[in-house]
């Protein structure tokens, strides 16, 4: 009697993470899915309104998101903008690559003001630490 159970403690145990398994390897509930992506939409609607892009930009850039939520949630936040008088702020960062896209190396640049110097002259290998005396105290006579 322990051991059935001991078996099927087990098999309870195992089937209650089937949900978890199931996430890790991509077969998510199509309900579930369909509500993460909705509320992803209307995220994406509401940022893209804020941000002070037009509904048609935000399909083109979010196009695996559906077009209806993403509309919903630019809507509602159009209207909570002009309850509220907010203004539009503009974005600091490119749009996202949709999923699946190879992402592309970028190329950095120091942003305005903190550009690197010029750089440092390097001596060459052969120079030694007595070579540039020599050269320092030719430099002090040649001033004098």
């Amino acid at each position: 009697m322990i051991k059935h159970a001991s078996i099927l403690a087990l098999a309870v145990l195992a089937l209650s993470g089937c949900d978890q398994v199931a996430g890790k390897l991509g077969l998510e509930n199509p309900a579930a899915k369909e509500a993460r992506t909705d509320a992803e939409g209307k995220a994406v609607g509401s940022a893209c309104r804020h941000s002070g892009r037009a509904i048609e930009d935000c399909y083109a850039i979010y196009s695996w998101l559906p077009k209806a939520s993403v509309y919903t949630g630019w809507r509602e936040m159009d209207e909570y903008m002009r309850e509220n008088k907010l203004e539009t702020i503009e974005p600091q960062l490119p749009p996202p690559e949709p999923p699946g896209a190879k992402k592309k190396r970028a190329v950095t640049t120091p942003p305005e003001g903190l550009a690197d110097p010029a750089p440092t002259a390097v001596p060459a290998a052969s120079e030694t630490a007595d070579d540039k005396a020599a050269k320092d105290v030719k430099a002090e006579n040649g001033k004098n």
